[in-house]
């Protein structure tokens, strides 16, 4: 009887259940069986594409670059606007969102404390976590207090229902009154953008943590991933999103397909955001160099026991150990000289800190960091061939 109990799954979340059903039965059936019948205007697509960007936008620059990592300031017009859509994206409030969204970074990967933990599976991941009520997914206000100061936020807290009805029907209804077809937009830009939204933002739950690279940490299992980068705004690069989550990029190269990221620096030409965060080159290049250190290690106690390197595996050992020693020395004057540049700052002026001999020296240190990720690419591409 006991036994029976513990392993009994938890109750239904119903709400989620039936939302998720009734969406997707639409989208199976009524969406195409109206299209085959009457054909969508030209208007409901583009309110589709328009709808499913803004939705999607409030949710990565809204609910979680600004809400759940203050990654930057944001003017109350677009916290304003960010609340509108990301009710319209039917994900649950801010409030909500960013607690849980809080939790998985701090207990990421935790079968019982993550809410959509990756170790439980693809599905769970995805979207199971939602259909139960899970003790993981039991939201506690606790680590969101700061939200709580935010009118904004707790506007929408309160009128949660009203704005999500009147997002997720109004702005449909009105749209397909201007333009002569309400019932092709309901079911193009309301329902087919609302299933589309949805699983666009649970693929980094569930298909980030799984598929891709880890080039600065593989201490948990976020990865990067491009193609979904492009599928997801730029939440795709999530490895390092995962290690440095209170930058407001993801994508960090200036080829690197983030739309949020772009967003976000282009409403701070106007004012509506200030303060954006980023971390510092060298933090960076050092967390992609103790990666490679690491790989460089298990490829080479790989190495040791095959033919082909079992000649030259001390060379190899010696010349990894020099880099490494050359590491620490990098490390330990860029910690010498964050104290000098602290002090400098406390006695000088910015202006003047910007051409001392100290900042001259920061940025050699940052391109020797660089070089010595070149050359351990090199290293490790010696023992490519070999499965750690």
């Amino acid at each position: 009887m006991n036994s029976q109990n513990t392993k009994q799954k938890p109750p239904i979340n119903w709400v989620p259940v039936i939302m998720f059903s009734v969406s997707t039965l639409a989208l199976l059936t009524l969406v195409p069986w109206y299209g085959i019948q009457y054909g969508y205007n030209a208007s409901a697509v583009v309110a589709f594409v328009i709808i499913t960007w803004l939705t999607g936008m409030s949710i990565t620059g809204g609910y979680h670059r600004l809400w759940s990592h203050n990654a930057y300031e944001a003017h109350p017009i677009l916290r304003v606007w960010y609340a509108l859509w990301g009710a319209t994206a039917m994900q649950n409030t801010i409030l909500d969102w960013c607690s849980g969204h809080r939790v998985h970074h701090r207990h990421c990967d935790d079968v019982e404390l993550d809410p959509y933990s990756a170790k439980r599976g693809l599905w769970f991941s995805h979207m199971g976590w939602m259909l139960r009520k899970y003790p993981s997914g039991q939201v506690n206000f606790d680590n969101v207090k700061n939200l709580m100061n935010d009118p904004v936020v707790m506007w929408q807290y309160k009128y949660y229902l009203p704005i999500t009805l009147g997002m997720n029907f109004g702005i449909p209804i009105i749209l397909g009154l201007i333009f002569g077809d309400v019932v092709g937009m309901l079911l193009l830009a309301g329902v087919a953008r609302l299933v589309l939204a949805h699983h666009i933002t649970f693929f980094i739950n569930s298909i980030a943590h799984k598929w891709g690279s880890q080039p600065y940490t593989d201490e948990n299992t976020a990865r990067d991933n491009t193609f979904f980068a492009f599928l997801t705004h730029g939440e795709g690069y999530h490895n390092y999103h995962h290690i440095f989550q209170t930058d407001y990029r993801n994508g960090i190269r200036w080829f690197h397909w983030d739309p949020t990221k772009w967003f976000i620096k282009a409403c701070s030409w106007v004012g509506l955001t200030k303060n954006l965060k980023k971390v510092p080159d060298f933090k960076i290049q050092r967390a992609k160099v103790k990666m490679q250190f690491k790989r460089a290690n298990e490829q080479l106690a790989q190495a040791s026991n095959t033919d082909q390197f079992s000649d030259n595996i001390d060379q190899w050992k010696q010349t990894l150990e020099k880099e490494y020693d050359d590491f620490k020395i990098l490390l330990n004057e860029w910690t010498e000289l964050q104290t000098g540049k602290y002090q400098q700052t406390c006695k000088t002026l910015q202006e003047k800190w910007q051409g001392a001999s100290i900042h001259i020296r920061f940025k050699e240190i940052e391109d020797g960091l660089k070089l010595q990720h070149e050359r351990l690419q090199e290293f490790n591409a010696q023992f490519s061939f070999v499965k750690v």
